[in-house]
């Protein structure tokens, strides 16, 4: 979050307050309408197709972007982003404004809007169960329960007051204490839940806004146990009716949901215009059935858009060529009425190493010139070119355009030069043998080890990583996977060397950086990586304000990354999302995944 408001005193933290309580409060009305009935049509029916699997509903146990995808529809959390608003704007979702921030940027205080329920459940028994403040730090705690693992743990750790504390004791005793009370979470009354952080984070108002702090009922997750991820009950717009895992998913729309009144301001985008006058004014949501199919194979999402069974995708990239012209859509595409919405999107994608594996991993200036040598051996832009159709762009930092904290004059260290990797393993006695394949410094076997997904364009990458290998005599045995499996074993550190994409979870580059932190390991830090420099400088960028300062240190983590040569940073995407004409309202959000509720099917 990068706004300061002038102040007689320039303390951070005394900026920070004020921002956070003048620059961002602008208060859209759209999403806190009072009274406003939703009028989902069960006839208004919206069919899409995820690339990925889920890995289950329960975001406090997953980072899986389908998962995510879904939640947002299910769950809610306190503040949420601003539909058209660029860049991205917080504004409140069931807060009732944007919190009170007192103590210097400590002390946050959300007052959660009246008359908003969960839908209903066996979990409740029969009660028409309302959301409270208690369910938002019950959500918290769950965070931070070690049972749970969460991959979203490192947003709440080190940060609320008295809250890892009582983590602490869970680990030693085996049992999270929930009535336990915390210093950090509390609920004032049934609507008022006040967060005190032990140091100012400039970041807080995004981290609740981000899908794992979605208010979760205790008595949904104590009735269903390990198995709560497969009964999403929140209180946002939609509800799972159907759950053929790996296959299909359905919604319905939220019967007792409060509804709103669509009315987003436009921005400067030619297309705005138009999307304001086919959706301003309507009660939401309008779309009462959302069917989701799993297709992980691109051409065959393609064919199912271009056959009508889907209304709205993602161009595959491979289809780029045969349907574009630049940046364009061709005149036999234009014609039919689909729409481009074309942006880069704020993501890396990247090939890291294992730092605990006995070939990749460690901090020994030879190991550190094999991870080099291979980043150096793999050509990016012969992906870019020929896997991705030249709709992606080369990634120099780890903190993508469209995020703050990314510098567009930054360039990277780790050049494509496969006659120097050649030269950098020479030198360190990585040997070639009579097969051209080299041995370890010791003589030993020397095999690179790598497990990818099952889909297409992973067989593609895993084409050019053994070729670029080769080039240097390096041996590459790949396997192949399902994502979410894939996913599990990252977080176990059990991947000598995989590849994923990494989404912005709110537009500031820590939630980039923080997946080099030391104690995330496991939790989105998959290559396991501890560096103290690299961890010291994480935490100074945690203590520092927005500006000139923090961005500093920024570039000076990615420069610890690239010496330490943790990532193959490969790229970021080009998304060109393709909409039938009768899909009303869609413009894709660099950070909400899930816009369902902002849409309208036209009868068609």
């Amino acid at each position: 979050m990068a706004v300061t408001v002038a102040t007689r005193r320039h303390s951070p933290t005394r900026r920070f307050a004020c921002a956070a309580m003048a620059g961002l409060c602008a208060v859209t009305s759209q999403l806190a309408s009072q009274g406003a009935r939703a009028a989902a049509d069960p006839a208004k029916v919206l069919r899409v197709a995820f690339d990925n699997a889920d890995d289950g509903f329960d975001l406090v146990r997953t980072a899986n972007g389908s998962s995510i995808w879904i939640c947002e529809a299910i769950f809610e959390t306190l503040l949420t982003y601003d539909y058209l608003a660029r860049p991205p704007r917080l504004v409140p979702l069931t807060a009732q404004a944007l919190p009170e921030v007192t103590d210097g940027g400590r002390t946050y205080t959300f007052r959660i809007r009246p008359g908003i329920h969960f839908t209903p459940d066996p979990a409740f028994k029969g009660a028409h169960r309302e959301l409270t403040a208690q369910d938002y730090a019950y959500t918290i705690k769950r965070l931070a329960d070690p049972t749970n693992r969460s991959t979203a743990a490192h947003f709440v750790e080190g940060k609320i007051a008295g809250l890892d504390a009582l983590a602490a004791k869970a680990k030693a005793s085996g049992k999270f204490d929930y009535d336990a009370a915390v210093e950090g979470l509390e609920t004032l009354d049934q609507y008022t839940l006040r967060v005190r952080l032990t140091r100012p984070d400039f970041n807080f108002l995004h981290i609740a806004a981000y899908g794992a702090l979605g208010a979760m009922a205790r008595e949904v997750v104590e009735t269903y146990g390990q198995q709560t991820g497969a009964h999403p009950v929140g209180t946002g717009p939609y509800m799972l009716m159907q759950y053929v895992p790996h296959s299909r998913i359905v919604l319905h729309a939220n019967p007792d949901y409060r509804g709103y009144v669509w009315d987003f301001t436009a921005g400067d985008e030619r297309r705005d215009q138009q999307l304001v006058r086919d959706m301003r004014g309507k009660q939401m949501p309008q779309v009462g059935r959302v069917e989701i199919s799993i297709i992980e194979e691109e051409q065959a999402r393609w064919l199912a858009f271009q056959g009508r069974q889907t209304d709205l995708d993602k161009l595959p990239q491979a289809a780029a060529p045969s349907v574009m012209v630049g940046q364009q859509l061709k005149p036999e595409f234009a014609a039919q009425g689909i729409e481009l919405d074309r942006a880069i999107v704020p993501d890396v994608n990247y090939t890291y190493f294992n730092l605990r594996d006995p070939v990749l991993g460690g901090y020994s200036p030879d190991r550190i010139a094999l991870r080099r040598a291979i980043a150096m051996s793999y050509d990016v832009q012969n992906e870019i070119a020929l896997i991705r159709h030249n709709q992606s762009v080369k990634a120099e930092m780890v903190v993508p355009e469209g995020v703050v904290g990314h510098d567009p004059a930054y360039r990277n260290s780790i050049a494509h030069d496969p006659d120097l990797a050649n030269r950098l393993l020479d030198s360190f006695l990585y040997k070639r043998g009579a097969d051209g394949y080299r041995t370890m410094p010791d003589g030993k076997p020397l095999l690179i080890r790598m497990r990818l997904r099952t889909d297409s364009i992973s067989r593609q990458h895993a084409e050019l990583w053994k070729l670029c290998l080769d080039l240097i005599g390096l041996r590459l045995d790949i396997t192949f996977s399902e994502f979410a499996d894939n996913l599990k074993a990252a977080a176990a550190c059990e991947l000598p060397m995989s590849q994923f994409e990494w989404f912005a979870d709110y537009p500031e580059a820590e939630n980039f950086l923080q997946l080099f932190y030391g104690a995330n390991v496991g939790q989105g830090n998959y290559g396991c990586y501890q560096s103290v420099a690299f961890d010291q400088l994480f935490e100074q960028m945690a203590r520092t304000p927005p500006g000139a300062e923090r961005n500093r240190l920024t570039r000076e983590m990615n420069r610890q990354i690239e010496a330490d040569t943790v990532w193959v940073l490969r790229l970021s995407l080009v998304n060109n999302w393709l909409v039938r004409p009768w899909i009303k309202g869609f413009k894709r959000h660099p950070i909400l995944q899930n816009d369902w509720k902002y849409l309208d099917v036209e009868k068609h």
